[in-house]
């Protein structure tokens, strides 16, 4: 109930706010495990997606730090971030990242929405970097659909190093889901990881237009 009340003060903040453009919500599935595999341009990324979707739940990773803080404003954060989905995560190792990804497939076998950013972490720049193969792992493990997701604008409603949103206009489009279920057994599981995660980036850049960078997106900014 939090969570519903929350998420519509939120949502209807949103909508008078930045006049959103949302398109493709018929695309993400009413019920069942999904992976909402989007590009990543700001912080309120992980906030503008769920508001976009009242049909149902979704998670999203966010840094643990959000839910240790102490006092009144340590409350508010952890109760904010808990109530809109947030799964509270360590970034250090090899082994946060496994843990992570074990994290996300419980919420999926449980039939859950989950967000991902393939790229790891925020484009700097506005283009598309190359996608990181933990969204094909979590998609063969859990059979769950990707839909691509494609987010604009979010940079000018809260660019990197600010802490307060502010009222622009953004769009998000949801596109049609991708099965990765079947179709991949041919391959060494290692190639097979590497050409869904392709796949998964195409299917996002032909939705959001973005110049596609070469390489992997290595700054040392944490998304």
């Amino acid at each position: 109930m939090l969570y519903g009340a929350l998420r519509r003060t939120a949502a209807t903040i949103a909508r008078a706010a930045c006049r959103p453009t949302v398109q493709g919500r018929e695309n993400v599935p009413d019920h069942g495990p999904v992976l909402l595999a989007s590009n990543h341009l700001s912080f309120v990324d992980s906030v503008v997606i769920p508001l976009s979707l009242p049909q149902r739940p979704v998670r999203f990773l966010a840094k643990s730090d959000y839910f240790e803080g102490r006092g009144l404003k340590g409350w508010a954060t952890r109760t904010t971030f808990g109530t809109l989905g947030a799964m509270p995560v360590r970034r250090d190792s090899a082994r946060d990242a496994m843990l992570t990804l074990d994290m996300m497939l419980e919420r999926l076998a449980e039939g859950e929405a989950c967000v991902v950013y393939p790229e790891g972490t925020r484009s700097r720049d506005g283009r598309l970097y190359r996608g990181r193969t933990g969204i094909a792992h979590l998609a063969m493990e859990s059979k769950a659909q990707v839909v691509p997701v494609a987010l604009s604008g979010t940079p000018d409603v809260q660019p990197i190093g600010t802490n307060v949103p502010r009222p622009h206009h953004f769009g998000v489009s949801f596109g049609e889901p991708l099965d990765f279920s079947t179709g991949y057994d041919h391959l060494a599981p290692g190639k097979a990881r590497r050409v869904i995660t392709d796949e998964v980036m195409d299917a996002i850049a032909a939705l959001s237009g973005q110049e596609r960078a070469p390489g992997y997106n290595d700054s040392p900014e944490k998304g």
